[in-house]
């Protein structure tokens, strides 16, 4: 449904532009060290830029473009409030998470992504991983904050706030303009998430076990990891199981069956993976397939990390209520503003004691 009124090109040409931005994002986060074939190495990021976190700074920036574009193109009121709400909010912590993420390129001396995973796998005092959540508590809260806003999610999802504004600037949009807007949102989060494991939680670095380490303890590693999942998958086996005797008889039809079919699927798993550690031996594992499972290890360290910020993103939705606006400016520009500036000077003058 296209309502009349609308300005045509920008009312089609927004919500790609919304999707296009959010996807673009991923392009210079780091999902693991590199991948070996061969004589081939592979970085696994797609651009290795010497400015990548100003690259990701800049490409959020532009995706309020998409969503102005939007409340003006449709000619509708609520749709217009909506992407005024949505500049003047990204204007607001846009400003805290750059002081949030200047604070850590001081502390890390670099902007580049890969650089800033590698510079996570050292250690503080032989025991603590030099995260940036270690180097930078203060910075992480803001960052943190500044990036639900950024992404318009609960409880700053106030350009879309269906009480005041129906739906915001996505108001007059219908079919799959509307869908490109409902994903790009979750791209956003999803991005999100990958950003804050990569700068405050090591990214790819799989804890105390560098590359180096992983490689040389790939065999143990491999083992430990196969009867782990036998394990997990026998309790998870015995658990849908229990699932399906407690409510066996009592819905009446093809719901309590679903948990048994679970229950054969792990076992099924526990069983494979059984296999495997008896007739694979793992412990014996090759050098190329050390490289291969270091590899996969790394990129699981980072799905499992990007994942968890993605659950603390759907958690806060379902927990906290919408800020009036009122009180989303007053913690942007009276407690954020003030409390990102004294962390930068301190971290500031932190480094320049230590590098004295």
């Amino acid at each position: 449904m296209i309502p009349a009124g609308v300005n045509r090109v920008f009312f089609h040409f927004a919500p790609f532009f919304v999707m296009v931005i959010a996807l673009s994002t991923f392009a210079v986060i780091p999902f693991g060290d590199a991948l070996y074939l061969g004589d081939t190495v592979i970085p696994l990021q797609v651009a290795d830029l010497n400015v990548g976190v100003l690259y990701i700074l800049a490409m959020t920036s532009l995706s309020v473009y998409g969503i102005v574009l939007a409340g003006w193109a449709s000619n509708n009121k609520y749709s217009f409030l909506g992407g005024i709400r949505s500049t003047s909010q990204m204007i607001s912590y846009e400003i805290n998470m750059g002081l949030a993420v200047l604070s850590l390129i001081l502390a890390m001396g670099t902007v580049r992504m890969n650089e800033m995973v590698q510079a996570q796998g050292e250690l503080l005092w032989g025991f603590l991983p030099a995260w940036g959540v270690v180097l930078q508590p203060v910075g992480f809260i803001i960052f943190i904050v500044a990036l639900f806003a950024e992404v318009n999610r609960n409880p700053f999802d106030l350009p879309e706030a269906e009480s005041e504004l129906v739906t915001g600037y996505h108001t007059e949009y219908s079919s799959l303009k509307f869908a490109l807007f409902y994903m790009a949102e979750y791209a956003n989060m999803i991005v999100g998430a990958a950003i804050t494991a990569t700068l405050f939680f090591g990214g790819w670095q799989v804890p105390w076990l560098g590359t180096e380490t992983l490689r040389a303890n790939a065999g143990p590693l491999l083992t430990g990891s196969v009867a782990l999942g036998v394990l997990l998958n026998v309790l998870f086996a015995a658990a849908a199981w229990r699932h399906y005797e407690r409510f066996k008889g009592r819905l009446g039809d093809r719901r309590e069956v679903e948990p048994m079919v679970l229950a054969v699927i792990f076992l099924l798993l526990a069983v494979g993976a059984a296999l495997y550690l008896v007739l694979g031996r793992p412990w014996e594992i090759a050098p190329a397939a050390a490289a291969h499972f270091t590899t996969v290890a790394q990129t699981g360290a980072f799905v499992l990390k990007t994942v968890f910020f993605a659950w603390l993103f759907i958690w806060v939705r379902w927990t906290l209520p919408r800020f009036r606006y009122d009180q989303l400016m007053r913690l942007g520009w009276r407690f954020m503003l003030p409390l990102a500036l004294l962390n930068f000077f301190v971290t500031a003058a932190v480094v320049l004691v230590v590098n004295m």
